[in-house]
């Protein structure tokens, strides 16, 4: 099982984390590179040139790697970490999120809504769940997590609402597809960095998302 509980696809790549020593499938962890200036760079999609150093998708991890100076050691060279890294890999994070549900929205593959997505997890059609991290505790609890598949919670209203081209949405669903399983990868280490509390029903995955 992944970091998030996801059980790990057997020949998914892998890579080691500076801080934990952990390895574990790359899609659990942020990926950083060192420009032609020293600087420390998220590579979030995954393209940026240079050997990758690569950092498990959480707050506290990665803000343990820039203070112990991490970096440094795992590049052998002196290198420049700005000191609000964590923030700038947690903008990134959502803004692939946003991006790529919106990618999905067009595509067909996304609704949002409350009648809406609750016909859709009704009719089994939905497989991911997404939910603002600031709705309503007692209008998101009327909805639930699709069987075998996801939920999240990582972005606000204003967020899913851009993904929507709305103001605010506070309830989304992604049918299957291999747009799902990209947002459910980003979104993911999204939650590592938001530290969002999913509870019994967050972070359940399915293969077909």
């Amino acid at each position: 099982m992944t970091r998030g509980g996801s059980e790990k696809m057997r020949d998914e790549p892998e890579r080691r984390c500076i801080v934990t020593g952990d390895v574990q499938p790359k899609t659990g962890l942020v990926r950083f590179v060192v420009s032609p200036e020293g600087q420390i760079l998220p590579d979030l999609a995954g393209k940026l040139p240079g050997r990758g150093i690569w950092v498990t998708a959480d707050r506290d991890t990665i803000a343990k790697a820039v203070a112990k100076g991490l970096f440094a050691r795992a590049a052998r060279a002196q290198v420049t970490v700005a000191p609000d890294l964590v923030d700038k890999v947690e903008d990134g994070l959502a803004r692939r999120v946003v991006e790529l549900v919106s990618l999905a929205r067009k595509a067909g593959l996304a609704v949002c809504g409350f009648e809406k997505v609750k016909g859709w997890l009704a009719d089994g059609k939905a497989k991911v769940l997404l939910q603002a991290s600031d709705g309503s505790d007692r209008g998101k609890g009327k909805l639930w997590t699709p069987q075998g598949g996801r939920w999240f919670g990582c972005l606000t209203a204003s967020e899913l609402g851009l993904a929507f081209g709305r103001d605010n949405v506070i309830h989304g669903a992604l049918a299957s597809g291999g747009l799902s399983i990209r947002v459910v990868e980003e979104a993911a280490k999204l939650n590592g960095l938001r530290k969002v509390d999913g509870g019994s029903s967050a972070g359940k995955e399915t293969k077909s998302a």
